[in-house]
């Protein structure tokens, strides 16, 4: 059975990271790191962590600063790029050094997958997994309902609650744990360019992305509103320097089950959705004899 242990991973900045290792019963063929996507605790994936440590992967699961426990993001002042940056270098990292000389891999979701994308420490990774990472701007919604419901989240109730309470208040409204205030606004920024954060000099993404040289599995959904092939296309294209792997899942891979933007890592998507990840991880981190 595999085995589940608090760690607390210091950043760069003396920020110390809330952490999950799950560790399985016998030898260690590889460590995954899970990235999330914005607003969503790490407890999310904590089914996806357990499924990759029966198949003998160490797995390392958190939370990005100022996201999780409840009232943390008002007294937090992070941006989506203080999470690459400094969080995920830090996870990195530490995991690099735990596990020297296994195969280091990451799974992010949404946000997630840009996080590895943008951190200039993943270019210590063997091989890299992206659900539903898309270039987020809301010309890419194609139902007018949709984009008009995003864009009231993003371009007004976000902001408005950034400057006002410092923070947004996802929990409240139900949409996963509370985020600070500076993502908040960027995220709105963002969203309003035609390119997202490519067309933000202040974040130079495309040098960025350009420096990543390692194998990368890009997932899509078909039923997720957000985050259609060209959006996701999009981020793949500025990875130039990567083998890039472009599959699209729908829910008929799945019984019919819906998927969406935030479903992927559902406990009842682990026998038809995460075996694709799964096999691809595995591929990339064989058992050693």
């Amino acid at each position: 059975m595999a085995r589940t242990t608090p760690h607390g991973i210091p950043c760069a900045d003396g920020f110390e990271l809330h952490s999950t290792l799950h560790t399985p019963e016998g030898p260690v063929r590889g460590v995954v790191l899970v990235h999330p996507a914005t607003a969503m605790s790490a407890s999310m994936y904590f089914a996806f962590a357990a499924r990759l440590t029966d198949d003998g992967f160490a797995v390392v699961t958190y939370n990005y600063r100022g996201v999780h426990p409840s009232g943390v993001a008002k007294r937090t002042r992070a941006g989506f790029l203080t999470w690459a940056d400094l969080d995920v270098d830090a996870v990195t990292r530490w995991a690099a050094e735990r596990y020297p000389g296994l195969p280091l891999l990451a799974v992010g979701h949404s946000f997630g997958g840009h996080a590895i994308a943008l951190s200039a420490s993943s270019q210590r990774l063997t091989a890299a997994v992206m659900v539903a990472t898309q270039a987020g701007s809301l010309r890419f919604i194609r139902s007018w309902r949709e984009r008009l419901l995003v864009a009231l989240y993003l371009k007004c109730i976000g902001p408005l609650c950034a400057r006002s309470l410092g923070y947004m208040p996802y929990a409240r409204l139900g949409l996963g744990e509370d985020v600070p205030a500076q993502a908040a606004l960027e995220w709105s920024r963002w969203a309003s360019l035609p390119r997202f954060y490519f067309d933000d000099p202040q974040v130079d993404a495309a040098a960025r992305l350009r420096r990543n040289h390692m194998p990368v599995l890009s997932i899509g959904l078909d039923d997720d509103p957000w985050a259609p092939p060209e959006a996701i296309d999009l981020v793949c294209e500025h990875l130039t320097a990567c083998a890039v792997e472009r599959r699209q899942l729908s829910p008929a891979d799945t019984a019919g089950q819906g998927i969406c933007h935030l479903g992927f890592f559902r406990e009842h998507h682990a026998a038809t959705l995460w075996p694709t990840v799964m096999d691809w991880l595995r591929r990339h981190a064989p058992e050693r004899g």
